[in-house]
């Protein structure tokens, strides 16, 4: 299957309406935003787990990265409520399940070969730090050479600096409405915005943001291009 794979496209998706896929396995589906292979596949889905559903035990080559929307998601290290942060690196093995039910934001085979380090972060919990202006709160989740994963906090009437994507930018909204010049984006809303593109972000209403940056362009970029157009 080939879903959302042009990366030199911007693509803005309303997850409540996109229709459930059925997983191969009974209590499982999925929302695909984007996806290029079968089964196995470089991924980008919206996975809801039914109460006692479960995977099979298999390895993740290129890694995972999961963000616990709703509910109670668990594996042999642990289990992880909403707001958890966990990132599975290339080669690692489990059996997910949830016990009561879970929705969860995951991305399957984003991960460099040698970004070997596992990383589980309560994010209701943690230490949060201030942004590049004022309103904005970060929590960083990922960082590896100029890939970077935070969850970004904007106060009711926050603007961002006009900035450009070295490396591209995806975005889901998790709480709140996130704006730029190109409209409205309610919670919900996944956007992936491509390397070198361009925008003005701000917040009316105030918004939390689940932001990966640096991980949708072709050629190799310098660590100082990599750190352009984070908040």
């Amino acid at each position: 299957m080939n879903l959302n794979t042009d990366y030199s496209q911007r693509i803005i998706m309303q997850t409540e309406q996109v229709v459930w896929v059925d997983s191969p396995v009974a209590g499982i589906k999925r929302k695909l935003l984007e996806r290029d292979g079968g089964e196995v596949a470089r991924a980008t889905s919206i996975v809801h787990y039914a109460p006692g559903s479960q995977f099979n035990l298999h390895t993740h080559e290129l890694g995972e990265e999961i963000f616990v929307l709703e509910g109670d998601f668990q594996d042999e290290s642990g289990s992880y409520g909403a707001g958890s942060y966990i990132k599975n690196p290339p080669g690692s093995s489990h059996s997910p399940r949830s016990i009561n039910g879970c929705t969860l934001f995951v991305k399957l085979r984003y991960l460099a070969p040698d970004d070997s380090t596992r990383i589980v972060i309560d994010t209701t919990t943690a230490q949060w730090y201030p942004g590049l202006v004022a309103g904005l709160s970060v929590l960083p989740l990922s960082e590896f050479e100029t890939v970077h994963t935070a969850l970004v906090r904007w106060m009711p009437g926050t603007q961002f600096n006009p900035h450009r994507h070295f490396g591209g930018e995806e975005i889901l909204v998790v709480q709140g409405v996130f704006e730029d010049e190109f409209g409205r984006y309610p919670a919900g809303t996944w956007l992936r915005s491509p390397h070198m593109s361009m925008h003005t972000p701000f917040s009316t209403e105030g918004c939390l943001i689940l932001v990966k940056t640096g991980h949708l362009f072709i050629d190799k970029l310098s660590p100082q291009q990599g750190q352009q157009g984070r908040y």
